[in-house]
């Protein structure tokens, strides 16, 4: 019962909301089929498939709300859990910031299921495995990656008259090489909701080819660096960037966001003019579902425009503290890039680092967004338009608000955990320390 097409998950809901006897009632239905293999030290470690399906059914009274959930589905095991989320909410404190179940909505059908992702095999994921291992082996490495997929749907529905649906598959796949004396490391990550797009081999060779690089890295002096950074590297600090464009902080003083004194940066340029950040449910490189989880539908919007706060996130509940509509985020964003390779970035680099991935990465200065972490798996001195030989890890302390300041260049996006993200160079990034982990 894993997978329930748009008309059997609404069937179901409806005879929660028609058994509730609270003042207003939600339900929340989702199922999934999923598989994984993952290897290490060139051999299949563990390999499987995983289907599961549930119900979480929240009632209201007044302010006070339970929720409880169950995974049986008959008219016996539906009526248990609408009582007991019932009794749970009867005991409840009052929410001071409760919003009643939303009116129905229109909402459009995402692109975000794909086929190829749905049929993917046991044999299919052993195909990954050897497309990764077997270069591995012939290159003298190690090999540590992991491919899990998902295919699934998503339903909610209200005793205020909202139904909302979502089909939609994933694939994520890592990979880590070493090389076998442990003084190099290399790395590569995708994530398609097409599975098809999906060239295993060709980002093991990627990163056997940094692990090899990266052997033996000499120390050099933390300080200010030019920098290039891989999309891996970038999508830390440009991610946790856009989870803090929240306007309920800003008002409140929390933020990067606010201002001294009072009031928001809302409409300020606070990056380079180059900088553009959206969502777009529909963009085919990283679709989402085009409805949030309190029932907001999720459109395309501009974040960044020309470096400058375009918009920021409102929940329901401060859009009605502040007479404004809800913005919802829809968790994946769209950073636009520019035609540089990074071959093309370091051939126009008089001196810098190479970065492949940052990781680690926790916040110092909320009110600055000054996050700390290590770089990892490949990090490489460049002169003279060449890279002239790896260098040791790094910690680091930057902002991306100040790091997008400094930017320099925007080459290709790529997808990372769900993002677009472009390759970037950015001057004066700071290095404060130096790091003996591979």
């Amino acid at each position: 019962m894993a997978i329930l097409n748009k008309e059997e998950a609404k069937a179901i809901l409806q005879k929660i909301i028609n058994l509730s006897k609270a003042e207003s009632v939600e339900a929340n239905f989702g199922g999934y089929k999923g598989g994984n293999i993952r290897y290490a030290r060139n051999t299949v470690t563990t390999a499987g498939e995983e289907t599961n399906t549930s119900i979480s059914v929240t009632s209201n009274y007044g302010k006070k709300s339970g929720s409880a959930s169950i995974n049986e589905f008959d008219d016996a095991a539906l009526e248990r859990v609408v009582r007991r989320s019932e009794e749970l909410a009867q005991f409840s404190p009052e929410n001071s910031e409760f919003m009643p179940p939303m009116e129905a909505q229109e909402f459009k059908d995402s692109i975000s299921f794909k086929q190829s992702t749905a049929d993917i095999t046991p044999e299919d994921r052993t195909k990954i495995a050897e497309s990764s291992i077997g270069p591995a082996k012939a290159g003298g490495v190690i090999a540590a990656g992991f491919e899990e997929d998902y295919n699934g749907f998503n339903a909610m529905m209200n005793s205020n008259g909202l139904y909302a649906y979502n089909r939609s598959t994933s694939m994520d796949f890592t990979v880590t090489m070493r090389s076998e004396d442990g003084t190099g490391s290399g790395y590569a990550l995708h994530d398609y909701n097409d599975i098809s797009k999906l060239d295993a081999a060709a980002a093991s060779e990627r990163a056997i080819k940094k692990a090899v690089d990266s052997q033996n890295a000499k120390a050099i002096e933390p300080g200010k660096y030019t920098v290039i950074l891989e999309p891996a590297a970038a999508s830390g600090l440009i991610g946790n960037m856009m989870w803090n464009l929240s306007a309920r902080r800003a008002d409140e003083g929390r933020s990067f966001m606010s201002k001294k004194g009072g009031g928001t940066k809302l409409g300020e340029q606070i990056v380079d003019e180059r900088v553009n950040i959206y969502q777009d449910p529909f963009n085919e490189a990283n679709p989402s579902r085009t409805w949030t989880g309190s029932g907001l539908p999720v459109e395309k919007m501009d974040w960044i425009k020309g470096g400058a706060v375009e918009n920021l996130r409102y929940g329901r509940f401060w859009a009605k503290e502040k007479g404004v509509q809800p913005k919802p985020f829809s968790g994946r964003f769209i950073m636009d890039g520019g035609n540089a390779s990074i071959e093309d970035m370091i051939k126009d680099t008089k001196r810098g680092i190479l970065v492949t991935r940052l990781w680690y990465i926790r916040s110092v200065d909320p009110q600055t967004l000054l996050y700390t972490g290590l770089t990892r798996d490949g990090t490489f001195f460049i002169e003279n338009g060449k890279i002239q030989y790896p260098v040791k890890n790094f910690r680091f302390n930057e902002s991306p608000v100040i790091m997008l300041n400094n930017l320099e260049t925007l080459g290709k996006q790529y997808r990372v955990d769900g993002d677009m993200i472009p390759v970037m160079k950015i001057r004066d990034f700071t290095f404060s320390s130096l790091s003996d982990a591979v």
